[in-house]
């Protein structure tokens, strides 16, 4: 499954390759309370996007959930980067479901930043039993199939 949290469509252009070159399951990851452009006005230090990430125990509340997550032996998690970190609404997510035994493959997006310690940064969000494996930035339009052959997975 691919699971993404996307504002701008860049992260979920990037996801639907992904799910398309793997033939996988996607779920978007929406908040209950819908991000405005004014949420994301980085460059206002009291923008939502802001004091969320600036809060360590914010957990922005998710509208639906997956319910056949057992289905799933691999996850790949993908979100855009905020201040050099996850959104906050990612932890929300790997809170919400118990990830023991299954392999996550962290994702994001972003127009300078890498994947820096967004990855494993959520680490501690998921069982001890998950098998990470490492967290790469990604564009709409890169070469999916390479990197996914890459990763080893069956």
């Amino acid at each position: 499954m691919v699971a993404y949290f996307s504002c701008t469509g860049n992260t979920e252009s990037v996801a639907g390759d992904i799910a398309a070159a793997l033939g996988a399951d996607t779920y978007e990851i929406v908040p209950e309370q819908p991000y405005t452009e004014a949420d994301l006005n980085y460059s206002n230090s009291d923008c939502r996007a802001n004091q969320e990430q600036n809060d360590e125990s914010c957990r922005p509340a998710i509208s639906g959930s997956v319910e056949n997550m057992d289905d799933y032996d691999t996850v790949f998690i993908g979100y855009p980067i905020w201040w050099g970190q996850a959104p906050k609404i990612i932890y929300t997510f790997m809170e919400s479901y118990d990830f023991s035994g299954k392999t996550i493959v962290p994702f994001c997006t972003s127009a300078s930043s890498g994947v820096g310690s967004s990855a494993t940064n959520l680490h501690g969000s998921a069982s001890d039993t998950a098998n990470w494996l490492d967290g790469t930035r990604l564009s709409p339009g890169d070469d999916m199939e390479s990197w996914l052959s890459g990763l080893g997975l069956a």
